[in-house]
């Protein structure tokens, strides 16, 4: 595939290595060690080494729970590397596209679903305040300094490589340690079963961003349109393992913001760009299953 001179932030990020591998050979996407993007002039240096036509921001900070831990990091550095990012952009390489990885976080609680990108944002964690400056703030660059700048707002995405930090990662990895210990069943314990969150396989959504380099400069969702409840993700990795499943409330995910269910609309990307996502959430369920069994 070409990759139209591509420059990937966060390209060793769990939707970062899927981005790569999707966009091909070519892609420029240095590791943390080897660019740091709170060092403005770094950034401006590689950018201008790149030369890129497309550029993909994903690096952040993205857990929720760091974010309570240490608020003022994630806010900082989430904006400051956004900042670093786009100020390299506009003076180095301003045709180019540039493709920032946002968050469905960023609307709260939702008024009512499914949540489009008229909704206000209401974020309700650290983390999400952050996406929603970083957001704003690509915006601002596209107003004032006219670059191309899209803004992909992705809700909970899932797959093979997701870090245990996050429900179907942890819920995959209970399964496949208890088949790699030789239990007959396997305890998984997670937060309230009730709570149904969008889900998209994270595959879907870096195609979602690829496509992206060629809309107009806009924020678009990116999400299936139908809420799964944690309960339900139990049920389609029952269905993926020979072992029973008990499953357990783990006081300990339960978090005092938590809404019951969020659902969002991706009818602008689509009619934009005719994305639609392709990959059923009971194959994404057993795609991660089967990377954990190969890792435990």
């Amino acid at each position: 595939m070409d990759t139209g001179g591509a420059f990937v932030t966060g390209g060793t990020g769990f939707a970062g290595r899927h981005l790569v591998a999707e966009l091909g050979e070519g892609v420029v996407a240095p590791a943390r060690d080897e660019l740091d993007l709170l060092d403005g002039e770094a950034v401006r240096r590689a950018i201008a080494a790149a030369g890129p036509a497309r550029v993909f921001h994903l690096a952040a900070h993205a857990s929720v729970g760091r974010s309570w831990e240490e608020p003022g990091a994630v806010l900082h550095e989430n904006l400051a590397m956004t900042l670093n990012l786009l100020e390299a952009v506009r003076h180095e390489a301003p045709d180019a596209v540039v493709v920032v990885a946002s968050s469905g976080e960023v609307y709260g609680p939702p008024e009512r679903l499914p949540v489009d990108e008229a909704a206000p944002l209401r974020p309700q964690n650290p983390y999400a305040v952050s996406k929603a400056a970083c957001d704003l703030l690509a915006g601002q660059y596209a107003d004032a300094h006219g670059l191309r700048v899209v803004c992909m707002r992705a809700f909970n995405q899932a797959g093979p490589g997701q870090s245990d930090d996050y429900v179907v990662g942890t819920i995959t990895r209970q399964v496949a340690q208890a088949e790699a210990d030789g239990s007959d069943t396997a305890v998984v314990r997670t937060g309230r079963p009730d709570l149904a969150r969008d889900f998209t396989d994270v595959r879907d959504t870096v195609r979602a961003y690829v496509s992206a380099a060629g809309l107009p400069a806009n924020a678009y969702n990116v999400c299936s349109g139908r809420a799964t409840s944690v309960g339900g993700i139990v049920g389609l990795a029952r269905r993926a393992t020979r072992v029973e499943i008990r499953h357990e409330l783990d006081p300990a995910r339960v978090r005092a913001h938590d809404v019951p269910e969020v659902r969002g609309s991706s009818e602008r990307l689509a009619e934009a760009g005719g994305w639609a996502p392709s990959i059923p959430l009971e194959q994404t369920v057993a795609d991660a299953i089967d990377y954990w069994r190969k890792r435990l």
